[in-house]
């Protein structure tokens, strides 16, 4: 029987007037990759948002490994075992990739300013296993420059830099929101192993993406959103004959012949 990792039930989610999202609900099984795809629009990224403590749904509930996170802030989301990366890069441009990485690895540090300002062994220790972790992480996306400044890296080195980052607070969940953004094809293809990977080595992967091509390649289920409400759920397979899908990309009536 499948475990539930992350399930969302009938989140609705104003502002004001608007309707973000709609009663939407679905659940992310443990070690499954699960795509997220809408139209321009649709609330993908305004779910993941209500997810990782950015906002309160006004409605419904967010349960991740049976406790409720819907309401709980995003410093204590992360060290639940949430992490994400953005649409548009957010890296420190004058630190070293490897600083970078060490900064998610302090999300679980237990040291504070205290024992760094003396010096104390137990901060010596975190820190030395935060490096290594940060090596290890950069090796695993394909980074072999560790000392370079992240605004130096190439773009599709920065995006995966930003997925090192997010492996570093030891998540059981990445949320990846439009990874592949930029990315010539050869790059996607990259992107597609790595997203493999990540899921391989005991992480379950939420992805949001606009190219279906990668969608649909890696992916073991979709969810569809359209105007911020889920109309289809399924296999790729299954999500690629569906009526109401067809009709959202295409901008057709579902009735049409």
């Amino acid at each position: 029987m499948r475990e539930a990792l992350l399930e969302v039930d009938n989140v609705t989610l104003r502002f004001g007037g608007v309707v973000a999202l709609n009663q939407v609900d679905f659940t992310l099984y443990k070690g499954e990759i699960l795509g997220l795809i809408g139209p321009n629009g649709a609330g993908k990224t305004t779910c993941f948002n209500a997810m990782t403590g950015v906002y309160r749904p006004t409605e419904g509930e967010i349960r991740f490994g049976g406790q409720r996170i819907s309401g709980k802030r995003r410093y204590q989301i992360t060290k639940m075992g949430i992490a994400r990366t953005f649409q548009n890069i957010r890296l420190f441009p004058e630190m070293s990739a490897l600083e970078n990485v060490m900064v998610g690895a302090d999300a679980h540090h237990r040291t504070g300013a205290l024992s760094a300002m003396l010096r104390l062994p137990r901060h010596w220790k975190e820190e030395r296993s935060g490096r290594d972790r940060a090596h290890d992480l950069l090796r695993f996306v394909g980074i072999s420059r560790p000392g370079e400044q992240a605004r130096n890296l190439s773009y599709g080195e920065q995006r995966r830099l930003e997925i090192a980052r997010a492996l570093a607070t030891n998540p059981q969940l990445l949320c990846l929101d439009e990874p592949a953004a930029g990315f010539n094809p050869a790059e996607k293809d990259a992107l597609n192993q790595l997203i493999r990977k990540v899921r391989d080595s005991g992480v379950t992967v939420l992805l949001i993406e606009h190219d279906m091509r990668l969608v649909m390649g890696v992916t073991d289920r979709i969810v569809v959103l359209e105007f911020g409400k889920k109309i289809a759920e399924g296999t790729p397979a299954e999500v690629r004959e569906n009526p109401a899908v067809i009709a959202a990309y295409l901008g057709v009536p579902t009735d049409a012949s």
